[in-house]
This record gives structure tokens, sequence and C-alpha cells, in this order.
């Protein structure tokens, strides 16, 4: 199992750092406002959405790290602001007076449009801020990244199957946090998956510790615990997704035991067969593709239970004047 870098260990392990961050969006755009990116110069870490947008973005950043290079005190930048000798290049005696920038290699404003004058289709307008990472800012990041995180939806994987190990593939590279759950040890240590594995004797447990707006995906080797863990997914109602695999006939048939055994729990919610989006390959691979669609469409629908934590807040920054080498239709300020 590869455990994916997180930005702690990104920015632990590079010493100079630009953070883009899209200020304003107009119209169509790759990303939404607030979404950060940090780009080194060998590495990056989060994306603003791809495209010559974020070609441009890059090509700023890294030439604001070399320029960055030059300045006598930016040395600086790294040190901590309440140590002695630790002032930064815009503070004290070199501090920009009010309505002045912060020097063009430390902070830069652009203006991109998505159309034709940066080879892009999307018809909208983005303003980004690029700004050298002190680190307050390193710090701050970070925060508002572990906070993002915490506040993920859950996704329980209810069997460590070959489905349900084709899901953990899938859910570990999407903003949610995927736990894999299954009675047997020997199912688990197949998964590869850089998801939270847990071996539960009793699964019902962890579905009612589960957090509110949680998503269950039910299919486990047995149909009678596949019933009891469906049902408990259900009783809580407040999860975003339960799903359960099989058949229209398996569906029929846990609508009844639900009515005999469960005090009548309506079944209207329940999604059975999961991954039911037309096509007729079995294989676990792609079963898992549509479930986790149904999921995350779910999941990210503006009626969710739960919302994901929205992208960090914006830094603070100065607005510079226009620089020299500018990409043709971006304007710089």
């Amino acid at each position: 199992m590869t455990r994916r870098l997180s930005l702690q260990d990104f920015l632990a392990s590079r010493k100079h750092v630009v953070q883009v961050v899209l200020t304003r969006v107009r119209g169509s755009s790759p990303r939404e406002t607030g979404t950060c990116m940090f780009v080194a110069a060998e590495g990056l870490w989060g994306t603003i959405g791809g495209g010559q947008l974020e070609y441009i973005a890059i090509d700023h950043a890294r030439r604001m790290l070399k320029q960055g290079h030059g300045l006598r005190s930016v040395k600086n930048l790294n040190r901590p602001a309440d140590r002695p000798g630790s002032a930064r290049p815009w503070e004290g005696a070199n501090a920009p007076t009010q309505g002045q920038a912060l020097p063009s290699a430390l902070c830069e404003t652009l203006d991109v449009p998505l159309g034709p004058e940066i080879g892009q289709c999307c018809g909208g307008r983005v303003e980004m801020t690029l700004k050298w990472m002190c680190q307050a800012d390193r710090d701050d990041a970070i925060a508002r990244q572990q906070a993002e995180d915490q506040a993920l939806p859950h996704v329980y994987v209810m069997g460590a199957g070959h489905v349900g190990r084709a899901l953990a593939d899938l859910f570990q590279h999407m903003p949610v946090r995927c736990i894999l759950i299954d009675q047997r040890a020997e199912e688990l240590a197949l998964a590869q998956a850089d998801v939270e594995i847990r071996q539960s004797a009793i699964p019902e447990i962890d579905i009612a510790a589960a957090p509110a707006g949680s998503a269950f995906i039910v299919l486990t080797h047995d149909h009678a615990l596949d019933f009891l863990l469906a049902s408990a997914a259900l009783q809580r109602g407040d999860a975003s997704y339960v799903g359960l695999i099989g058949s229209a006939t398996k569906r029929e048939k846990f609508r009844r035991w639900c009515r005999d055994h469960c005090d009548g729990l309506g079944t209207d919610r329940l999604i059975c067969p999961i991954g039911a989006g037309g096509s007729r390959d079995k294989r676990p691979s792609v079963i898992a593709a549509f479930v986790a669609a149904e999921v995350i469409a779910d999941l990210t629908s503006e009626t969710a239970a739960s919302a994901p934590a929205r992208s960090m807040e914006l830094p603070q920054t100065g607005k510079q004047p226009d620089a020299e080498g500018d990409t043709a239709g971006v304007t710089s300020r």
C-alpha cells in the first residue's frame, strides 16, 4: 500500500513553495473560488483544474521562486515571526506603506480569461493570487487542510470481497474517508487501497457509531448479515446513501424481511441493485465504478445530508502592478 502524500509532508520536504489560490471566479471555470494548489520547483500538491490555466499558474509560480532567490532577505520568509531576527522582507523598515504591494517575487495576482487567448473554451474568467509561503502561511494551510480532511464524508464499505476491495481502490482517490470493514482478516489482508481497514466482529456497531450523513454500501459474504447491516443503516434515518448488493428479487425479500422483523421499516431509500447503470458487465471493477459514481453523486448533490467543507479561506495579500513576460490574455497586477 502506498500512502498518499499529505500537504504537511509536501511542505515539510520543500523549503520554498508558492501557494496558488483562486480568489475570484466568473462564469464557467474548472474549479471554484477558494481552490488551492501548492507549487515547488520540483513538485505540485493539489490542482486548480489542469489545462492551460494550471500551466500558466505553475509557470508564474516557478518564475516567482527563481526571482525570490535573488532577494537578500528571502531567507527570513520561513522564520517564525515571533523570533528575534525574523523580520520578513515586507516587515519593519522594508514594509510597504498603505496601498503598496508586496514585491512581485513574493506575491502576484493574475486575471486569466478562460477563452481562446489561452487555448481554453470554458468561457469564464479567473483571478488567482500566487504567494511565496512563509512559515505562518504553511502552518495556516496545514491547519485548514486538516480541518477539511476531518470534515470529509464517511463511506463505509461493508464487506472486503472482490467488489468491496474494488470500491476501496476507487474511493482512495476521492474526497471521502473510506472505511473498509469485514469480519474476515484474510479478506482484509488482500486490500491494497490507502483507506482505513477495520476488522469488526459486530459491524452493526460501526454503523451505529458512524457520523451523520455517512454512506453505507453493504456487500458481505452472507445474505443474512447483509439484511442486518442494511436495516441498521436505514434505521439511522440520516444516511446520505444506503446501498445493498443484489438483484430486484433480493430487494423484495429484504422489504418483506424488514416488514416482519424491523417493525415495518421502510425501504424506499434503499438502493438495490447498486450500480444499476445499464451495463451487463458484472466484473467487480465495473460494478465498483458504477457504485462509486452513485455514491459520489449523492454525497456531492446540493441536498447532501453532509456537505464537504468549503475550500480554504483566501489568504490576505497585496496586489501588484503588471509584471513583464505575462502570457497573452493574462493580466497580472
